[in-house]
Protein backbone atom coordinates (compact mmCIF):
# COMPACT_ATOMS: atom_id res chain seq x y z
CA UNK A 1 0.00 0.00 0.00
CA UNK A 2 1.43 3.33 -1.08
CA UNK A 3 2.17 5.92 1.54
CA UNK A 4 0.33 9.28 0.86
CA UNK A 5 2.56 12.19 0.11
CA UNK A 6 2.93 14.68 2.93
CA UNK A 7 1.01 17.95 2.45
CA UNK A 8 2.92 20.72 0.78
CA UNK A 9 2.46 23.41 3.47
CA UNK A 10 4.79 25.74 1.69
CA UNK A 11 2.76 25.77 -1.56
CA UNK A 12 -0.55 26.04 0.36
CA UNK A 13 0.72 29.02 2.31
CA UNK A 14 1.88 30.67 -0.89
CA UNK A 15 -1.52 30.11 -2.52
CA UNK A 16 -3.35 31.55 0.49
CA UNK A 17 -1.06 34.54 0.49
CA UNK A 18 -1.74 35.09 -3.20
CA UNK A 19 -5.53 34.94 -2.62
CA UNK A 20 -5.32 37.42 0.27
CA UNK A 21 -3.12 39.71 -1.77
CA UNK A 22 -5.58 39.63 -4.67
CA UNK A 23 -8.51 40.32 -2.35
CA UNK A 24 -6.64 43.21 -0.78
CA UNK A 25 -5.85 44.59 -4.22
CA UNK A 26 -9.49 44.37 -5.29
CA UNK A 27 -10.64 46.03 -2.06
CA UNK A 28 -8.06 48.77 -2.42
CA UNK A 29 -9.05 49.31 -6.02
CA UNK A 30 -12.71 49.50 -5.05
CA UNK A 31 -11.90 52.05 -2.36
CA UNK A 32 -9.87 54.10 -4.82
CA UNK A 33 -12.71 54.00 -7.38
CA UNK A 34 -15.27 54.90 -4.71
CA UNK A 35 -13.13 57.77 -3.49
CA UNK A 36 -12.60 59.00 -7.03
CA UNK A 37 -16.31 58.83 -7.79
CA UNK A 38 -17.15 60.78 -4.62
CA UNK A 39 -14.43 63.33 -5.40
CA UNK A 40 -15.03 63.81 -9.12
CA UNK A 41 -18.77 63.42 -9.49
CA UNK A 42 -21.36 65.58 -7.71
CA UNK A 43 -23.84 63.83 -5.42
CA UNK A 44 -26.76 64.35 -7.80
CA UNK A 45 -24.77 62.85 -10.68
CA UNK A 46 -23.73 59.91 -8.51
CA UNK A 47 -27.43 59.15 -8.00
CA UNK A 48 -27.96 59.11 -11.77
CA UNK A 49 -24.88 56.92 -12.20
CA UNK A 50 -26.08 54.35 -9.66
CA UNK A 51 -29.57 54.38 -11.17
CA UNK A 52 -28.08 53.89 -14.63
CA UNK A 53 -26.01 50.92 -13.48
CA UNK A 54 -29.04 49.38 -11.77
CA UNK A 55 -31.13 49.93 -14.90
CA UNK A 56 -28.46 48.33 -17.11
CA UNK A 57 -28.16 45.28 -14.88
CA UNK A 58 -31.94 45.10 -14.59
CA UNK A 59 -32.21 44.42 -18.32
CA UNK A 60 -30.68 41.01 -17.70
CA UNK A 61 -32.93 40.16 -14.74
CA UNK A 62 -36.49 38.84 -14.54
CA UNK A 63 -37.11 40.75 -11.32
CA UNK A 64 -39.25 43.87 -10.93
CA UNK A 65 -38.90 46.42 -8.12
CA UNK A 66 -41.64 48.73 -6.89
CA UNK A 67 -40.64 51.79 -4.87
CA UNK A 68 -43.00 52.91 -2.09
CA UNK A 69 -42.08 56.46 -1.04
CA UNK A 70 -43.00 57.86 2.38
CA UNK A 71 -44.77 60.92 0.95
CA UNK A 72 -46.90 61.49 -2.11
CA UNK A 73 -46.33 65.22 -2.49
CA UNK A 74 -47.31 66.73 0.86
CA UNK A 75 -49.52 63.82 1.92
CA UNK A 76 -48.15 60.71 3.59
CA UNK A 77 -48.34 57.62 1.39
CA UNK A 78 -50.91 55.24 2.91
CA UNK A 79 -49.11 52.22 1.45
CA UNK A 80 -45.82 53.23 3.10
CA UNK A 81 -47.50 53.51 6.48
CA UNK A 82 -49.27 50.17 5.94
CA UNK A 83 -45.99 48.49 4.97
CA UNK A 84 -44.34 49.75 8.17
CA UNK A 85 -47.06 48.18 10.32
CA UNK A 86 -47.33 44.99 8.26
CA UNK A 87 -43.59 44.28 8.08
CA UNK A 88 -43.06 44.91 11.80
CA UNK A 89 -44.80 41.57 12.39
CA UNK A 90 -42.87 39.86 9.58
CA UNK A 91 -39.36 39.96 10.98
CA UNK A 92 -37.40 37.00 9.55
CA UNK A 93 -34.64 35.01 11.33
CA UNK A 94 -32.07 36.74 9.12
CA UNK A 95 -33.05 40.20 10.42
CA UNK A 96 -30.23 41.67 12.47
CA UNK A 97 -31.48 45.18 13.25
CA UNK A 98 -34.91 46.48 14.21
CA UNK A 99 -36.06 49.85 15.52
CA UNK A 100 -37.92 49.89 18.84
CA UNK A 101 -39.93 52.84 20.18
CA UNK A 102 -42.34 53.33 23.07
CA UNK A 103 -44.92 56.11 22.82
CA UNK A 104 -45.56 58.03 26.02
CA UNK A 105 -48.45 56.80 28.19
CA UNK A 106 -48.69 53.58 26.21
CA UNK A 107 -47.83 50.12 27.48
CA UNK A 108 -46.59 48.51 24.27
CA UNK A 109 -43.41 48.75 22.23
CA UNK A 110 -43.53 49.58 18.53
CA UNK A 111 -41.24 47.61 16.23
CA UNK A 112 -40.15 48.69 12.76
CA UNK A 113 -37.57 47.73 10.17
CA UNK A 114 -34.25 49.52 10.28
CA UNK A 115 -32.53 50.92 7.20
CA UNK A 116 -31.04 48.50 4.70
CA UNK A 117 -32.78 45.54 6.32
CA UNK A 118 -34.72 43.02 4.26
CA UNK A 119 -37.80 40.89 4.91
CA UNK A 120 -38.96 38.09 2.61
CA UNK A 121 -42.70 37.42 2.46
CA UNK A 122 -44.71 34.78 0.61
CA UNK A 123 -48.17 35.36 -0.84
CA UNK A 124 -50.01 32.66 -2.84
CA UNK A 125 -46.72 30.94 -3.55
CA UNK A 126 -45.07 34.17 -4.75
CA UNK A 127 -41.85 35.23 -3.02
CA UNK A 128 -41.63 38.98 -2.30
CA UNK A 129 -38.65 40.80 -0.88
CA UNK A 130 -39.03 44.06 1.04
CA UNK A 131 -36.06 46.36 1.67
CA UNK A 132 -36.26 49.51 3.79
CA UNK A 133 -33.93 52.18 2.39
CA UNK A 134 -33.35 55.92 2.36
CA UNK A 135 -31.74 58.49 0.11
CA UNK A 136 -30.35 61.97 0.57
CA UNK A 137 -32.11 64.91 -1.03
CA UNK A 138 -30.79 68.40 -1.70
CA UNK A 139 -33.79 70.30 -0.29
CA UNK A 140 -35.41 68.62 2.68
CA UNK A 141 -38.76 69.41 4.29
CA UNK A 142 -39.08 70.93 7.74
CA UNK A 143 -40.09 68.68 10.60
CA UNK A 144 -40.95 69.72 14.14
CA UNK A 145 -39.69 68.10 17.33
CA UNK A 146 -41.33 69.70 20.32
CA UNK A 147 -40.42 73.38 20.27
CA UNK A 148 -37.53 72.84 17.88
CA UNK A 149 -37.59 72.37 14.13
CA UNK A 150 -35.04 70.82 11.80
CA UNK A 151 -34.69 70.34 8.07
CA UNK A 152 -34.92 66.70 7.10
CA UNK A 153 -32.72 65.95 4.07
CA UNK A 154 -33.42 62.23 3.96
CA UNK A 155 -36.32 60.51 2.22
CA UNK A 156 -37.36 57.02 3.33
CA UNK A 157 -38.89 54.40 1.07
CA UNK A 158 -39.48 50.68 0.65
CA UNK A 159 -38.35 48.56 -2.29
CA UNK A 160 -40.57 45.57 -3.11
CA UNK A 161 -38.90 43.08 -5.44
CA UNK A 162 -40.53 40.05 -7.13
CA UNK A 163 -40.59 38.17 -10.44
CA UNK A 164 -42.07 40.39 -13.10
CA UNK A 165 -44.62 37.78 -14.17
CA UNK A 166 -46.39 38.27 -10.82
CA UNK A 167 -46.97 41.99 -11.31
CA UNK A 168 -50.78 41.68 -11.60
CA UNK A 169 -51.01 39.54 -8.45
CA UNK A 170 -48.94 42.06 -6.51
CA UNK A 171 -50.93 45.08 -7.68
CA UNK A 172 -54.43 43.61 -7.53
CA UNK A 173 -54.18 41.24 -4.57
CA UNK A 174 -51.03 41.51 -2.47
CA UNK A 175 -50.82 45.27 -1.92
CA UNK A 176 -54.55 45.57 -1.01
CA UNK A 177 -53.97 42.65 1.37
CA UNK A 178 -51.09 44.52 3.02
CA UNK A 179 -53.23 47.65 3.48
CA UNK A 180 -56.15 45.68 4.98
CA UNK A 181 -53.91 43.66 7.30
CA UNK A 182 -52.13 46.80 8.51
CA UNK A 183 -55.48 48.47 9.22
CA UNK A 184 -56.62 45.49 11.30
CA UNK A 185 -53.33 45.38 13.19
CA UNK A 186 -53.46 49.12 13.96
CA UNK A 187 -57.04 48.91 15.16
CA UNK A 188 -56.17 45.99 17.42
CA UNK A 189 -53.52 47.88 19.39
CA UNK A 190 -54.62 51.43 18.69
CA UNK A 191 -54.51 54.05 21.43
CA UNK A 192 -57.16 56.68 20.75
CA UNK A 193 -55.88 60.19 20.22
CA UNK A 194 -57.42 63.62 20.66
CA UNK A 195 -55.97 66.01 18.07
CA UNK A 196 -56.03 69.79 18.38
CA UNK A 197 -54.83 72.27 15.73
CA UNK A 198 -51.22 73.42 15.88
CA UNK A 199 -51.90 76.76 14.25
CA UNK A 200 -48.23 77.75 14.43
CA UNK A 201 -47.33 74.70 12.35
CA UNK A 202 -50.11 74.74 9.79
CA UNK A 203 -47.90 76.73 7.44
CA UNK A 204 -44.25 75.98 6.77
CA UNK A 205 -44.30 72.28 7.64
CA UNK A 206 -45.63 68.87 6.61
CA UNK A 207 -49.35 68.19 6.91
CA UNK A 208 -48.62 65.73 9.71
CA UNK A 209 -47.60 68.69 11.88
CA UNK A 210 -50.92 70.51 11.47
CA UNK A 211 -52.40 68.66 14.47
CA UNK A 212 -51.00 68.00 17.96
CA UNK A 213 -52.18 64.66 19.41
CA UNK A 214 -52.64 63.57 23.02
CA UNK A 215 -54.00 60.30 24.35
CA UNK A 216 -57.77 60.14 24.72
CA UNK A 217 -58.58 58.41 28.00
CA UNK A 218 -62.25 59.37 28.23
CA UNK A 219 -64.18 56.41 29.77
CA UNK A 220 -67.60 57.25 28.29
CA UNK A 221 -69.40 54.39 26.51
CA UNK A 222 -72.92 53.92 25.21
CA UNK A 223 -73.57 51.67 28.20
CA UNK A 224 -72.81 54.49 30.65
CA UNK A 225 -74.61 57.33 28.83
CA UNK A 226 -77.80 58.58 30.48
CA UNK A 227 -79.77 58.79 27.22
CA UNK A 228 -83.14 57.65 26.01
CA UNK A 229 -82.79 53.95 25.17
CA UNK A 230 -84.47 54.21 21.77
CA UNK A 231 -82.32 57.19 20.79
CA UNK A 232 -79.19 55.36 21.92
CA UNK A 233 -80.10 52.26 19.88
CA UNK A 234 -80.82 54.43 16.84
CA UNK A 235 -77.37 56.01 17.10
CA UNK A 236 -75.53 52.70 17.48
CA UNK A 237 -77.41 51.17 14.54
CA UNK A 238 -76.65 54.24 12.41
CA UNK A 239 -72.93 54.07 13.22
CA UNK A 240 -72.79 50.34 12.47
CA UNK A 241 -74.55 50.87 9.16
CA UNK A 242 -72.18 53.69 8.22
CA UNK A 243 -68.91 51.80 8.78
CA UNK A 244 -69.97 48.77 6.74
CA UNK A 245 -71.23 50.69 3.69
CA UNK A 246 -67.98 51.59 1.94
CA UNK A 247 -68.98 50.00 -1.35
CA UNK A 248 -72.50 51.41 -1.05
CA UNK A 249 -71.22 54.99 -0.78
CA UNK A 250 -68.92 54.42 -3.73
CA UNK A 251 -71.74 52.89 -5.80
CA UNK A 252 -74.14 55.80 -5.23
CA UNK A 253 -71.40 58.39 -5.80
CA UNK A 254 -71.22 59.93 -2.33
CA UNK A 255 -68.23 60.71 -0.12
CA UNK A 256 -67.92 58.15 2.71
CA UNK A 257 -68.77 60.50 5.57
CA UNK A 258 -71.61 61.14 8.01
CA UNK A 259 -72.67 64.31 9.80
CA UNK A 260 -74.30 64.49 13.24
CA UNK A 261 -75.76 67.51 15.05
CA UNK A 262 -75.98 67.23 18.84
CA UNK A 263 -78.15 69.99 20.27
CA UNK A 264 -79.53 70.73 23.70
CA UNK A 265 -78.86 72.65 26.93
CA UNK A 266 -75.41 72.60 28.55
CA UNK A 267 -74.76 69.55 30.71
CA UNK A 268 -76.89 67.13 28.71
CA UNK A 269 -73.92 64.97 27.68
CA UNK A 270 -72.95 66.15 24.20
CA UNK A 271 -69.18 65.85 24.78
CA UNK A 272 -69.62 62.50 26.53
CA UNK A 273 -71.58 61.22 23.54
CA UNK A 274 -68.73 62.19 21.20
CA UNK A 275 -66.27 60.27 23.40
CA UNK A 276 -68.62 57.27 23.47
CA UNK A 277 -68.79 57.30 19.66
CA UNK A 278 -64.98 57.39 19.46
CA UNK A 279 -64.61 54.52 21.92
CA UNK A 280 -67.28 52.47 20.14
CA UNK A 281 -65.75 52.89 16.66
CA UNK A 282 -62.12 53.11 17.82
CA UNK A 283 -61.79 56.39 15.88
CA UNK A 284 -59.47 59.29 16.76
CA UNK A 285 -61.04 62.68 17.49
CA UNK A 286 -60.00 65.92 15.78
CA UNK A 287 -61.24 68.89 17.82
CA UNK A 288 -61.52 71.81 15.41
CA UNK A 289 -61.58 75.26 17.02
CA UNK A 290 -62.91 77.43 14.22
CA UNK A 291 -62.48 80.73 16.06
CA UNK A 292 -58.69 80.38 15.79
CA UNK A 293 -58.67 80.12 12.00
CA UNK A 294 -57.20 82.94 9.95
CA UNK A 295 -58.50 81.98 6.52
CA UNK A 296 -60.37 79.41 4.49
CA UNK A 297 -57.07 78.11 3.12
CA UNK A 298 -55.92 77.35 6.66
CA UNK A 299 -59.16 75.48 7.32
CA UNK A 300 -58.68 73.51 4.11
CA UNK A 301 -55.14 72.51 5.08
CA UNK A 302 -56.29 71.35 8.51
CA UNK A 303 -59.10 69.22 7.11
CA UNK A 304 -56.89 67.61 4.48
CA UNK A 305 -54.48 66.60 7.27
CA UNK A 306 -57.12 64.62 9.19
CA UNK A 307 -56.81 60.84 8.98
CA UNK A 308 -59.33 58.28 7.80
CA UNK A 309 -61.44 56.55 10.45
CA UNK A 310 -61.72 59.71 12.51
CA UNK A 311 -64.30 62.02 14.07
CA UNK A 312 -64.06 65.73 13.36
CA UNK A 313 -65.75 67.69 16.18
CA UNK A 314 -66.89 71.30 15.89
CA UNK A 315 -68.26 72.30 19.28
CA UNK A 316 -70.61 75.25 19.79
CA UNK A 317 -70.89 75.80 16.06
CA UNK A 318 -73.16 78.80 16.64
CA UNK A 319 -70.44 80.61 18.64
CA UNK A 320 -67.06 79.59 17.24
CA UNK A 321 -67.30 81.13 13.78
CA UNK A 322 -69.21 84.01 12.21
CA UNK A 323 -71.69 81.89 10.29
CA UNK A 324 -74.18 84.71 9.81
CA UNK A 325 -77.51 84.05 8.18
CA UNK A 326 -77.20 84.93 4.51
CA UNK A 327 -80.52 86.76 4.51
CA UNK A 328 -79.07 89.12 7.12
CA UNK A 329 -76.15 89.80 4.82
CA UNK A 330 -78.50 90.41 1.89
CA UNK A 331 -80.56 92.86 3.95
CA UNK A 332 -77.39 94.62 5.10
CA UNK A 333 -76.20 94.90 1.51
CA UNK A 334 -79.54 96.34 0.38
CA UNK A 335 -79.34 98.96 3.16
CA UNK A 336 -75.73 99.81 2.27
CA UNK A 337 -74.61 98.84 5.77
CA UNK A 338 -71.98 96.32 4.71
CA UNK A 339 -68.56 97.07 6.23
CA UNK A 340 -66.14 98.85 3.95
CA UNK A 341 -62.39 98.79 3.70
CA UNK A 342 -60.03 95.77 3.82
CA UNK A 343 -61.51 92.78 5.61
CA UNK A 344 -59.68 90.03 7.43
CA UNK A 345 -59.69 86.77 5.49
CA UNK A 346 -61.39 84.69 8.15
CA UNK A 347 -63.48 81.54 7.80
CA UNK A 348 -66.81 82.17 6.11
CA UNK A 349 -70.04 80.22 5.83
CA UNK A 350 -69.54 79.48 2.14
CA UNK A 351 -65.96 78.35 2.73
CA UNK A 352 -66.97 76.10 5.60
CA UNK A 353 -69.81 74.51 3.62
CA UNK A 354 -67.40 73.69 0.78
CA UNK A 355 -65.36 71.59 3.16
CA UNK A 356 -68.40 69.82 4.59
CA UNK A 357 -69.97 68.57 1.36
CA UNK A 358 -68.03 70.15 -1.52
CA UNK A 359 -65.18 68.63 -3.51
CA UNK A 360 -62.83 68.80 -0.52
CA UNK A 361 -65.12 66.53 1.50
CA UNK A 362 -64.05 63.61 -0.69
CA UNK A 363 -60.41 63.90 0.42
CA UNK A 364 -60.58 60.92 2.78
CA UNK A 365 -62.77 57.97 3.71
CA UNK A 366 -64.81 56.77 6.68
CA UNK A 367 -65.03 60.12 8.44
CA UNK A 368 -67.64 61.43 10.83
CA UNK A 369 -68.34 65.11 11.46
CA UNK A 370 -70.03 66.01 14.75
CA UNK A 371 -71.42 69.50 15.42
CA UNK A 372 -72.65 70.55 18.84
CA UNK A 373 -74.75 73.55 19.80
CA UNK A 374 -76.83 74.82 22.69
CA UNK A 375 -79.04 76.83 20.31
CA UNK A 376 -80.08 74.99 17.18
CA UNK A 377 -82.37 77.85 16.19
CA UNK A 378 -79.35 80.15 15.72
CA UNK A 379 -77.79 78.03 12.99
CA UNK A 380 -77.97 79.02 9.36
CA UNK A 381 -80.47 76.73 7.56
CA UNK A 382 -77.78 75.89 5.01
CA UNK A 383 -75.92 73.96 7.71
CA UNK A 384 -78.88 71.86 8.79
CA UNK A 385 -79.79 70.09 5.58
CA UNK A 386 -78.96 66.39 4.93
CA UNK A 387 -75.51 65.89 3.48
CA UNK A 388 -74.09 68.29 6.06
CA UNK A 389 -75.87 67.39 9.27
CA UNK A 390 -77.47 64.06 8.36
CA UNK A 391 -78.66 63.05 11.84
CA UNK A 392 -80.07 65.53 14.37
CA UNK A 393 -79.72 64.21 17.93
CA UNK A 394 -81.66 66.05 20.66
CA UNK A 395 -79.82 65.94 23.99
CA UNK A 396 -82.58 66.38 26.58
CA UNK A 397 -82.83 66.82 30.33
CA UNK A 398 -82.49 63.77 32.54
CA UNK A 399 -85.33 61.22 32.35
CA UNK A 400 -86.40 58.56 34.89
CA UNK A 401 -84.66 55.95 32.72
CA UNK A 402 -81.49 58.08 32.68
CA UNK A 403 -81.63 58.46 36.47
CA UNK A 404 -81.78 54.68 36.98
CA UNK A 405 -78.71 54.26 34.76
CA UNK A 406 -76.80 56.96 36.65
CA UNK A 407 -77.78 55.44 40.02
CA UNK A 408 -76.47 52.09 38.81
CA UNK A 409 -73.20 53.64 37.55
CA UNK A 410 -72.49 55.89 40.55
CA UNK A 411 -74.06 54.02 43.47
CA UNK A 412 -74.12 50.45 42.21
CA UNK A 413 -77.83 49.94 42.97
CA UNK A 414 -80.76 49.08 40.72
CA UNK A 415 -83.65 49.74 43.13
CA UNK A 416 -84.44 51.69 46.31
CA UNK A 417 -87.54 52.85 48.13
CA UNK A 418 -86.78 56.47 47.12
CA UNK A 419 -86.62 55.70 43.41
CA UNK A 420 -90.34 56.30 42.77
CA UNK A 421 -90.30 59.70 44.46
CA UNK A 422 -87.13 60.78 42.62
CA UNK A 423 -88.34 59.54 39.23
CA UNK A 424 -91.66 61.32 39.67
CA UNK A 425 -89.87 64.60 40.33
CA UNK A 426 -87.33 64.11 37.51
CA UNK A 427 -90.14 63.49 35.00
CA UNK A 428 -91.28 67.12 35.41
CA UNK A 429 -88.05 68.82 36.53
CA UNK A 430 -85.59 70.31 34.06
CA UNK A 431 -82.36 68.90 35.47
CA UNK A 432 -79.46 67.77 33.34
CA UNK A 433 -77.67 64.42 33.63
CA UNK A 434 -74.58 66.36 34.75
CA UNK A 435 -76.52 67.86 37.69
CA UNK A 436 -77.90 64.46 38.70
CA UNK A 437 -74.46 62.86 38.47
CA UNK A 438 -72.96 65.61 40.64
CA UNK A 439 -75.55 64.95 43.38
CA UNK A 440 -74.98 61.18 43.28
CA UNK A 441 -71.22 61.67 43.66
CA UNK A 442 -71.53 63.55 46.95
CA UNK A 443 -71.69 60.40 49.07
CA UNK A 444 -70.65 56.77 48.79
CA UNK A 445 -73.66 55.74 50.87
CA UNK A 446 -76.69 55.19 48.60
CA UNK A 447 -79.14 56.19 51.35
CA UNK A 448 -77.39 59.52 51.96
CA UNK A 449 -76.90 60.26 48.25
CA UNK A 450 -80.55 59.55 47.40
CA UNK A 451 -81.92 61.68 50.24
CA UNK A 452 -79.66 64.51 49.08
CA UNK A 453 -81.06 63.92 45.61
CA UNK A 454 -84.62 64.34 46.92
CA UNK A 455 -83.66 67.59 48.67
CA UNK A 456 -81.97 68.87 45.50
CA UNK A 457 -85.06 68.18 43.38
CA UNK A 458 -87.39 69.87 45.89
CA UNK A 459 -85.14 72.92 46.00
CA UNK A 460 -84.84 72.93 42.21
CA UNK A 461 -88.64 72.80 41.79
CA UNK A 462 -89.05 75.69 44.22
CA UNK A 463 -86.51 77.84 42.34
CA UNK A 464 -88.12 76.98 39.03
CA UNK A 465 -91.57 78.03 40.31
CA UNK A 466 -90.13 81.29 41.63
CA UNK A 467 -88.60 81.90 38.22
CA UNK A 468 -91.94 81.37 36.49
CA UNK A 469 -93.68 83.81 38.85
CA UNK A 470 -90.94 86.40 38.34
CA UNK A 471 -91.20 86.01 34.56
CA UNK A 472 -94.97 86.57 34.68
CA UNK A 473 -94.51 89.72 36.80
CA UNK A 474 -91.99 91.08 34.30
CA UNK A 475 -94.36 90.36 31.42
CA UNK A 476 -97.20 92.14 33.26
CA UNK A 477 -95.01 95.18 33.85
CA UNK A 478 -94.02 95.25 30.20
CA UNK A 479 -97.65 95.15 29.07
CA UNK A 480 -98.60 97.97 31.47
CA UNK A 481 -95.68 100.11 30.35
CA UNK A 482 -96.82 99.65 26.76
CA UNK A 483 -100.34 100.83 27.66
CA UNK A 484 -101.99 97.41 27.55
CA UNK A 485 -104.91 96.59 29.81
CA UNK A 486 -104.77 92.79 29.54
CA UNK A 487 -102.38 90.58 31.51
CA UNK A 488 -100.34 87.90 29.83
CA UNK A 489 -101.00 84.48 31.30
CA UNK A 490 -98.85 81.65 30.08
Amino acid sequence: MATPAPPDFKNAAAAAKAVLSAAASVTAAAMVVQSAVHTIFPRRFRGFLVSGIRGFLGRFSDEMTMVVDEYDGFVQNELFEAAQVFLAAKQSPSTRRIRVTKPKKENHFTLAMDRNQAVVDTFRGVELKWVFASRQVDSGHRVHQGRNSTVQSEVQYFELTFHRKHKEIVLNSYLPFVVDEAKSMKQGKKTLKLHTPSFGRVYGGPLSDAWAPVNLDHPATFETLAMDLELKKMLVDDLDRFVRRKEYYRRVGKAWKRGYLLYGPPGTGKSSLVAAMANYLNFDIYDLELSGLRSNSELRRLLVATANQSILVVEDIDCTIKLQDRMSQIRAASMNTMPTGPQEDRGTLSGFLNFIDGLWSSCGDERIIVFTTNHKEKLDPALLRPGRMDVHVPMSYCTPCGFRLLASNYLGIDRHELFDQIESSIATARVTPAEVAEQLMKSDEPEVALRDMVSFLVDHERKENEGVVKEKVCQCQTVQENGGSELINK
